[in-house]
């Protein structure tokens, strides 16, 4: 290869992202919470892991994502398809599929570790998995689902987070520059209540059902004999199954992915502490990888790179 000039304008594809966008953001991270244990929640792992699922697909890399899951569905006693866990009851998709990188499971998912891991404040030694290691540029998806009510989300039956302590959590990372925007998405019953408490800005929030309201689920699998994933999550699964790296699907239209005809329950938007009109933001810009590149339209010449050879014997 030795003289042979590379154009590097061929080597890339650049990244299409807002002007606003590209002013300060920088990266993009994802944090996705299931808070509840037992079989019969079976729904709340399928939920988290689709969504799981679909950030990937659309490139934030494992890196970057933060994955709380409170039971192992795919290795429970009653599940009839070990190692499998499906969000719908045609089988199309395991969610659970080959390479699921949970950071936090089972008794490691509660409250403070949640709080702890938002706020940066981890104990010393903690591994790299389990750090949301966000900055000023990061824009950050948090997800949630569980059980919840009037100002409270619960986690593993035993404690609960509240609105106000979501709140002040949230502040904590404006305060310490730990993000550049967040999408608040969250899928429980009473599940506006958890947004009511923001005062921190750049912060846009979807809920599946407002105060209260019950989040409905989907549908049962029969050879299962549980319900497999919430009405509201499965609407907005079908909507980013058609999404790609390069789409332009904008986050107004991913607002209106379950209207009360389909969802039942009336989701809930709160857009005041956000900046930007939500139809001018690429969805990508909080479900895929921002991988900004600067082209050039000159040559490099290869022939003026080093080799290992001519390194070593430097």
């Amino acid at each position: 290869m030795q003289g042979e000039i590379v154009e590097l304008s061929h080597l890339f594809k650049q990244t299409s992202v807002s002007d606003t966008a590209r002013a300060g953001h920088t990266n993009n991270w994802a944090v996705l919470v299931d808070t509840s244990r037992f079989w019969f929640n079976y729904r709340h792992v399928a939920n988290v892991l689709s969504m799981y699922r679909s950030v990937k697909r659309l490139g934030i890399p494992d890196s970057q994502i933060i994955l709380m899951v409170a039971d192992d569905m795919a290795c429970n006693p009653r599940n009839p398809r070990p190692a499998t866990v499906f969000n719908n009851a045609n089988q199309h998709i395991n969610v659970y599929g080959d390479d699921v990188e949970v950071d936090y499971r089972g008794y490691e998912v509660t409250v403070e570790n949640f709080v702890r891991l938002l706020t940066g404040r981890l104990p010393p030694g903690t591994p790299r998995s389990k750090q949301l290691l966000t900055d000023e540029g990061s824009n950050v998806l948090v997800y949630l689902t569980g059980h919840g009510g009037d100002g409270f989300l619960k986690f593993q039956d035993s404690e609960e987070v509240t609105s106000q302590e979501l709140a002040d959590a949230l502040e904590q990372m404006w305060q310490k520059r730990r993000y550049h925007e967040i999408f608040f998405m969250i899928d429980t019953c009473q599940a506006a209540s958890m947004y009511e408490k923001f005062y921190s800005p750049n912060i846009l929030a979807v809920a599946s059902s407002l105060v209260g309201e019950d989040s409905l689920s989907h549908h049962v699998d029969p050879a299962i004999g549980v319900y497999i994933i919430d009405r509201y999550t499965y609407y907005a699964l079908d909507f980013l199954e058609r999404v790609e790296p390069d789409s332009s699907k904008t986050m107004g239209e991913f607002l209106a992915v379950c209207p009360k005809r389909v969802c039942i329950s009336t989701v809930g938007v709160r857009k005041d502490l956000f900046r930007r009109d939500p139809y001018k933001v690429p969805i990508t810009d909080f479900f895929g990888s921002l991988r900004p590149v600067e082209l050039t339209t000159t040559a490099l010449n290869v022939s003026t790179i080093p080799t290992e050879r001519e390194d070593t014997e430097m």
